[in-house]
């Protein structure tokens, strides 16, 4: 598994990154929260996922909600505003005195986690412990409909923090420490999958943490480098548009550009279209069971960009005697969108390989 990366050496240089732009670390700590009743959506519309989310496999069990146990508490994560990292727990009451599996979800750009309720209950109606958390800037860690975006722009001004991905996938470490030590979560059978943002946020948790042991990235991994080089970063650089029009004009540039762009990610994301880009980082999961699914027409992860990455994967499975724990699927006529399809295929990998 070393033909194409080194993992463990990967890992360490994520890590390094990753604790260059942390306030001083403090113990993990766990403190109660309340449900939230008026969830923050960012952006100019809610996000459409309902629908997708909907379709997912659920038992029919009499009497679900009374059954339904639910925890809402922040980790406290590091010693920043930002370091209070918001969770909601769902599970089933019963007397089982057994450990299950769990499963993280994220959610994507300008959602919160209460939105992927639907996809929580569904999970835990099936043995599953689903946990879902704000990234960071999103949800209870927004003050306002433009937080997330500001907070890029900081980024780019300061370079002191990580909004896009990194910060997430620092929390999303410690959230495997507080995982790993629940007596009613499997440590070996934590899962995680994410949508848009949140597949960026599995991937890049996935590829930094082995302790998600079954990863599910949608609509999501994508070529930084090969955008960049290919001229097909626009779809991408417009999801986030505001942070590249200040480094636009702080460049003295008339218009966004392949500079602009690239100097943009080394500042808010080191690495990111470079040493950690989906060429290293998505092989660096195996052999831990992955599913990969973007749309097939997606302009914010071409498929193009992922032909070496994909290949280079398959290669390190086929390596490691397990070819059958990867598998990519590009849905066809599919842009930038959450499907049922993609809801069915999850449902039955996690199934497969984490119960």
């Amino acid at each position: 598994m070393e033909s194409f990366v080194d993992a463990p050496k990967l890992r360490a240089e994520f890590m390094k990154i990753l604790r260059g732009r942390r306030s001083n670390e403090v113990p993990l700590s766990v403190e109660l929260a309340k449900p939230v009743v008026d969830p923050m959506y960012q952006g100019t519309s809610r996000p459409l996922l309902d629908e997708a989310m909907e379709s997912c496999p659920k038992e029919n069990i009499e009497n679900f909600k009374d059954l339904l146990r639910e925890e809402n508490l922040y980790l406290i994560t590091e010693a920043s505003e930002q370091g209070r990292l918001p969770v909601l727990i769902l599970s089933m009451k019963d007397s089982k005195d057994e450990r299950k599996p769990a499963i993280v979800f994220l959610h994507c750009t300008n959602s919160c986690k209460e939105q992927i309720r639907p996809l929580l209950e569904a999970y835990a109606s099936r043995g599953y412990i689903a946990v879902a958390i704000d990234s960071r800037y999103h949800g209870e860690r927004a003050s306002n409909t433009s937080t997330y975006q500001d907070a890029l722009v900081l980024s780019w001004k300061n370079g002191d923090t990580m909004p896009f991905i990194f910060d997430t996938v620092w929390d999303l470490i410690k959230l495997a420490d507080y995982l790993s030590e629940r007596e009613d979560i499997d440590p070996s059978r934590i899962g995680i999958i994410g949508v848009s943002l949140g597949g960026m946020h599995a991937w890049f948790a996935a590829a930094v943490d082995t302790r998600y042991a079954v990863v599910v990235p949608l609509i999501g991994v994508q070529g930084f480098r090969w955008a960049i080089d290919n001229d097909k970063w626009q779809a991408r650089v417009d999801s986030i548009k505001p942070v590249f029009e200040e480094a636009r004009v702080d460049l003295s540039k008339e218009e966004i550009d392949k500079e602009v762009v690239e100097k943009v990610w080394d500042r808010i994301a080191p690495g990111l279209a470079s040493q950690f880009d989906a060429l290293h980082t998505v092989p660096a999961i195996a052999p831990r069971p992955l599913l990969i699914i973007n749309g097939a027409e997606d302009p914010r992860c071409p498929l193009e960009g992922l032909e070496i990455p994909i290949s280079q994967t398959n290669e390190v499975y086929k390596e490691a005697t397990c070819s059958e724990n990867f598998k990519m699927i590009a849905q066809p006529g599919i842009a930038h969108q959450f499907t049922p399809l993609m809801v069915k295929e999850s449902s039955d990998w996690f199934d497969k390989f984490l119960k």
